[in-house]
């Protein structure tokens, strides 16, 4: 089986940074238990085939306009020829295209193959998803579900009817196994070890584009991902995790779940073992148990990685009665964070309270002392905000502005402006077709965080774009302005040959 990556689609001038999400490693971790043999293949880099510099340092424009990072489509076809069934990962709206021209490439090639899909997107989309080829959708998380495919295929069947958690097409209709509890993983700990070491990680570590952190010019990168949780304590409209209830096609996956401190360390030493010196949390709430995340962090101290976060850490559990949580913060110093982000969403108490489930209160939880505090730790920390809620005013997006340039007055390092996404899947995303925000045949290539994507909104979506753009320039310094257009460990975008 070969589990592919497709090439990777950017709007000019915005950076291409390879994907590399757990979905693979963790789906071949599950395939390899069953003595499958798996393979990873990220299209956007290539692998000892692809010479880097021809493929990743020189993208094409495609007819969007927009630029394609990756291998030659027969390279693709090179790739996947040997292998019965192929799964293309859709997670991200805005890769949609990719897939989707991927999968017609394969099927029309390969038309035997069984070609599975899943992530949110998939899910979200299944009418594309099959137009394009695509046999099966995996409706949920799908270490187990792949499992039972694979079984279904080794007895040389075609009936998939009694794998739960899959949607699937038979005579121009679209059927459905909605997920069951039995399909959803409740202890964290049975699920087999992720396989790191099938990614690409030496190409990863030469382009030196991770999708995190803020990194000194020169610095050695050999950075991975893991996650110590599943789900969420909070319900965000924005988020597809809201949507994930017993009674949805996901089931209910977004009930927040935890491994174990052994599971993780466990976890940790792989990573170790595989030469990685940065891991990056991808959780969505890391501490979603407060304390039991505290008690994690007292464990992996001096586990010699440095630990960064993603998007993990709700404003409101760095603070203890509306002040900043010492004990959380030493913590994080000790496991050995150097850099954190705190994710303030909105400067507008009704925008938190109706789109972000209320997390915080902007008058009552003092953001200001939690920055100094920061920065007196030696921490280096980033500010992200969101603008461009449905029903968000001028006002409000002022309000949101004008936070951020405080924070920066009080010590910030640096602010991360993103214009709201109704991205499918998510109940912001029903809302906006509802209300004539965004028609249902929208085109996801335009689902980017710089690109004001609703329609019919009190400011307008050219204003909402100047103004993100506006604040993104005047509130960061322009070295940080210029290292996040121009990311990369070598400055002259030549790429260096890979160690042997």
């Amino acid at each position: 089986m070969t589990l592919l990556y497709p090439p990777n689609q950017t709007w000019p001038g915005n950076m291409c940074k390879p994907n590399g999400s757990l979905a693979y490693p963790s789906l071949a971790g599950a395939l390899l238990e069953m003595g499958v043999f798996v393979e990873i293949f990220d299209a956007a880099v290539g692998n000892d085939e692809d010479r880097l510099e021809i493929t990743f340092y020189k993208p094409t424009e495609l007819a969007s306009g927009l630029i394609r990072t990756g291998v030659s489509d027969d390279r693709i076809l090179e790739e996947v020829a040997d292998s019965d069934v192929v799964g293309l990962t859709s997670i991200f709206t805005d890769q949609e295209t990719m897939v989707l021209r991927t999968a017609e490439l394969i099927k029309k090639a390969y038309p035997d193959k069984l070609l599975l899909a899943g992530g949110v997107n998939a899910r979200s989309r299944l009418e594309h998803m099959f137009s394009a080829g695509v046999d099966i959708v995996c409706l949920s998380e799908a270490e187990k579900t792949i499992q039972r495919i694979v079984e279904v295929v080794r007895r040389g069947s075609t009936d998939f009817s009694s794998v739960g958690a899959i949607a699937w097409k038979t005579d121009d209709r679209i059927l459905m196994n909605k997920t069951r509890s039995d399909d959803v993983v409740w202890n964290l700990d049975d699920l087999p070890l992720p396989a790191w070491h099938l990614l690409p990680n030496d190409r990863y570590w030469t382009i030196g584009r991770p999708h995190g952190g803020h990194f000194e010019p020169g610095e050695v990168l050999r950075y991975g991902s893991m996650i110590t949780s599943l789900g969420c304590v909070f319900t965000c409209s924005y988020c597809h995790i809201a949507g994930e209830t017993e009674d949805s096609l996901a089931g209910p996956v977004g009930r927040f779940r935890v491994k174990s401190d052994g599971r993780v360390l466990a976890e940790l030493e792989e990573l170790k073992r595989i030469g990685v010196k940065q891991v990056f949390l991808e959780d969505d709430t890391l501490f979603g148990r407060k304390q039991r995340g505290i008690r994690l962090l007292k464990q992996i101290k001096g586990a010699g990685v440095d630990i960064l976060d993603v998007n993990g850490i709700n404003l409101i559990h760095f603070f203890k009665d509306h002040q900043p949580d010492r004990e959380l913060l030493e913590t994080m110093l000790e496991a050995g964070f150097r850099e954190v982000v705190l994710p303030f969403e909105s400067g507008s108490q009704r925008i938190i309270t109706k789109y972000a489930a209320n997390k915080w209160n902007v008058a009552k939880h003092d953001v200001l002392a939690l920055i100094r505090l920061c920065k007196a730790y030696g921490l280096k920390i980033a500010g992200n905000y969101t603008i461009g809620y449905p029903d968000e005013t001028r006002e409000e997006v002022c309000e949101t502005i004008e936070m951020a340039r405080k924070h920066r007055q009080e010590g910030l390092d640096s602010a991360n402006f993103f214009l709201m996404m109704p991205l499918p899947g998510t109940p912001l995303f029903d809302m906006a077709v509802q209300a004539g925000h965004l028609p249902r045949d929208f085109n996801p290539d335009k689902m980017n965080w710089t690109k004001a994507n609703m329609i019919n909104t009190p400011v307008s979506p050219d204003e909402l774009e100047a103004i993100r753009q506006g604040a993104w320039k005047e509130l960061n310094d322009p070295q940080y302005v210029s290292y996040k257009t121009n990311m990369s460990v070598f400055p002259d975008t030549e790429a260096k040959a890979l160690p042997h």
